[in-house]
């Protein structure tokens, strides 16, 4: 019988952003914005966990990792 697999997200939210950095809910948010501005999307856009990694400079695979639990 097949084993039906979630598959990784690929979006980050703000409370990911809080979990993993320990920074407050204002400033997740914040950090979302900042990387939409330098990135050229519009206020409404998504970030993905690699754009996230990207600004961050943290390994997507911990990330990832993190995210599953």
């Amino acid at each position: 019988m097949p084993v039906n697999k979630v598959p990784d997200r690929i979006i980050i939210h703000s409370k990911d952003v809080e979990n993993i950095t320990g920074l407050s809910e204002r400033s997740a948010r914040r950090m979302l914005e900042i990387i939409k501005k330098r990135l050229g999307k519009p206020r409404h856009a998504l970030v993905t966990i690699q754009e996230f990694c990207w600004h961050t400079t943290i390994d997507e695979n911990l990330v990832q990792e993190f995210l599953r639990f």
